[in-house]
C-alpha cells in the first residue's frame, strides 16, 4: 500500500538530486576550461559570461530554441486536449469498443520507436510534411498520448460521480458539466500530463534528427548534438549549452510542482 506522505518523501528526495545536479552544471558553466580540470566541485574563481557567448556564437541555439517553444507547445495543447476528452468518456461510460480501444492505447506504448522509423519517414516525405513544425507537432502529440490517456483516465476515477449525477439533476448538460465541474477538479492531473509532455517533448532527439534536414524545424536537443561536437574538448561551454537548454524544463518543474504532487497524492492509495 502506497500512501500520499511515501509518495511525496520520494518525490522530495528526486528534487533534492535533481537540483544539486543542475547546480552542479550551472556552477561549471561559468568556469574556465583549467577550472573544471583542477576541481569540479570548486566555485568558480568569477562568474563570466564567455562560455554562454561562445555556445550561441557556434550554434544556431536563438532559431532552434524558438522551433521548440512552437512544436513544444502545439504538442502539449493538442495531447492534453485531447487525453481530457478521451480518458473521461473511458472512465464515465461503457460502450462495445471500449475494451479495444484500450488494448490499441496500451499496445502503442510497447512499440519502439524504432520499429515505425521507416514508415513515419516514408508517411512524411508522402505527405510532403517532412522537416515541417506541422510534422514535428503531430509527431509528439501521437507520442504523448499514450501514457497521458493513462494518467488522467486514473484521476478521473478520484473524481466522486455524484458531483456529475447532481449537476445532472439541476438541469446541467453534458457539455455543462464536463467544462465546469469536471476539468476545474481535475486540474492537477491536466497539469501532470502537460508537465510531462512538455519534458518528454523538449528533451526528445530521435525523432527531431531523422524528421528533420534544415534549421526551420529543429529543436534544441539537435543544438546540443552541435555543441557536443564543437565543444568536444571545451567543457566550460558545453556546460553552458547544456545549462541553455534543460533551464525551461526546471522552470516548469518548479512552477508546477505543487499540481503535480497533488495529482500524484490524489492517486495514491492510503494504508
Amino acid at each position: 500500500m502506497v500512501s500520499g506522505v511515501a509518495v511525496k518523501k520520494v518525490a522530495g528526495k528526486i528534487n533534492a538530486v535533481f537540483f544539486r545536479v543542475q547546480l552542479w552544471a550551472f556552477i561549471s558553466s561559468f568556469k574556465t576550461y583549467a577550472e573544471i580540470n583542477s576541481s569540479a566541485l570548486s566555485w568558480p574563481s568569477s562568474f563570466r559570461p564567455d562560455n554562454y557567448i561562445a555556445a550561441f556564437r557556434y550554434a544556431p541555439i536563438a532559431q532552434y530554441f524558438l522551433n521548440s517553444v512552437v512544436i513544444v507547445g502545439c504538442s502539449v495543447l493538442v495531447t492534453v486536449a485531447l487525453v481530457a476528452m478521451c480518458s473521461y468518456i473511458i472512465s464515465r461510460f461503457d460502450f462495445k469498443l471500449k475494451t479495444l480501444i484500450v488494448l490499441l492505447i496500451s499496445a502503442s506504448l510497447m512499440l519502439p520507436a524504432q520499429a515505425i522509423s521507416q514508415p513515419l519517414f516514408a508517411i512524411f516525405q508522402k505527405l510532403g510534411i517532412f522537416d515541417t513544425k506541422l510534422g514535428m507537432v503531430i509527431v509528439y502529440s501521437a507520442m504523448g498520448i499514450p501514457m497521458s490517456f493513462f494518467v488522467m483516465t486514473s484521476y478521473y476515477k478520484t473524481i466522486s460521480m455524484a458531483l456529475e449525477e447532481s449537476a445532472y439533476i439541476d438541469g446541467a448538460t453534458f457539455l455543462q458539466t464536463f467544462l465546469h465541474i469536471i476539468l476545474p477538479l481535475a486540474k492537477p492531473g491536466l497539469v501532470t500530463i502537460a508537465m510531462l509532455q512538455f519534458i518528454n517533448t523538449w528533451n526528445e532527439f530521435y525523432f527531431a534528427l531523422m524528421l528533420t534536414s534544415g534549421n526551420r524545424a529543429r529543436t534544441v536537443p539537435i543544438a546540443l548534438n552541435y555543441y557536443m561536437g564543437t565543444f568536444a574538448n571545451n567543457y566550460s561551454a558545453l556546460f553552458a549549452a547544456v545549462v541553455m537548454t534543460v533551464l525551461p524544463t526546471i522552470l516548469v518543474f518548479i512552477l508546477l510542482q505543487r499540481q503535480v504532487m497533488e495529482s500524484l497524492t490524489a492517486g495514491a492509495v492510503k494504508g
